[in-house]
């Protein structure tokens, strides 16, 4: 049950997809969500140094042996990656898989992509940018809407209304997401027309995560009401858990404050002060509103396994 286009490009057991996460889609991290039956996603922008990239991948392979996917990461950053030496390094490794995500599709990459022979998944938040990717070559084309963590894009349209609007304005298949956290919200995504769903918050609640467990706690216990928006004003809007650092953000953004604090503020190094130790005002972490459908630490692969069944039962459910 729930074979797809998509598991079958991807060959995973379950259309899932680990949704990529600065600081935390480790190589660790991406084996335990490929190795419970969906496709993880190493954020090749932690590495800076080809070496250091290299090894990450030569840890996933020492894991797993299921398919894993690798992160291209377009958008701006303070510190720019040469994103083709990265490529040169994924390529050298045999990964398979590649996804990108950024303002606009990596039109100068994507010829490399092809005659690569590399399944091409890009991620972005409306049909218009679908169609430019799909034009360019993209395999499949992931669409999250803006109740998801992370960069929520301008767009402002929620999953509902966002994943169909894309699947019918495409021919290739589709990754939907945004509120993904247990096998109803599972079951409504590919009901929309998705033939695979993505999940980010929900997979930060799990044994596996590399975030300190003060900071998982404290995510159980959160609502729907307990994320936020925040560097609109910098064009770069992002949905987070509200914490003392990203009300402190919005703060300087509603004020005209001081940019360079605002960056600062959600630095790597204070994101990975807060996920390390678990000073919970350290900084600030992507987070979805499906963070108060979630309510304990189970495995990744107990999550997975959940997830399916639930939808199945549903789907059973609903099929009489």
């Amino acid at each position: 049950m729930f074979q797809t286009k998509i598991t079958e490009m991807l060959k995973i057991k379950y259309p899932i997809i680990g949704g990529t996460m600065m600081w935390i889609s480790s190589a660790d991290f991406v084996a335990a969500i490929s190795n419970a039956g969906g496709l993880g996603c190493i954020a090749s922008c932690m590495y800076k140094t080809r070496e250091a990239f290299a090894e990450a991948l030569d840890r996933i392979h020492e894991l797993t042996d299921k398919p894993f996917a690798v992160n291209i990461n377009f958008f701006p950053t303070m510190q720019p990656i040469d994103n083709n030496e990265y490529l040169d390094v994924l390529l050298e490794k045999g990964v398979k898989i590649v996804e990108t995500s950024g303002h606009s599709a990596p039109e100068d990459m994507c010829q490399r992509f092809k005659k690569a022979g590399l399944v091409w998944i890009h991620k972005c938040v409306g049909v218009r940018y679908a169609q430019k990717a799909e034009s360019l070559g993209a395999d499949i084309i992931t669409v999250v809407g803006q109740e998801n963590g992370g960069a929520t894009g301008k767009l402002d349209i929620g999953t509902m209304v966002l994943v169909p609007r894309v699947v019918e304005s495409l021919k290739v298949p589709v990754i939907g997401g945004g509120g993904v956290a247990t096998g109803e919200s599972f079951l409504a995504v590919l009901a929309l027309g998705a033939q695979a769903v993505i999940i980010g918050t929900r997979l930060l609640m799990t044994k596996e995560a590399p975030i300190h467990d003060n900071l998982k706690n404290a995510l159980i216990k959160a609502s729907e009401l307990d994320t936020m928006l925040i560097m609109r004003s910098l064009e770069a809007t992002h949905r987070v858990w509200i914490s003392p650092a990203a009300q402190r953000c919005l703060e300087l953004e509603n004020t005209h404050g001081d940019i360079v604090e605002v960056l600062q503020i959600v630095s790597g190094e204070r994101a990975k002060m807060m996920y390390g130790q678990g000073d919970l005002s350290a900084g600030i972490i992507s987070c979805g509103q499906d963070v108060g459908l979630s309510h304990d630490i189970p495995t990744v692969k107990e999550l997975f396994d959940r997830i399916i069944e639930q939808a199945s039962v549903v789907a059973k459910r609903l099929a009489t």
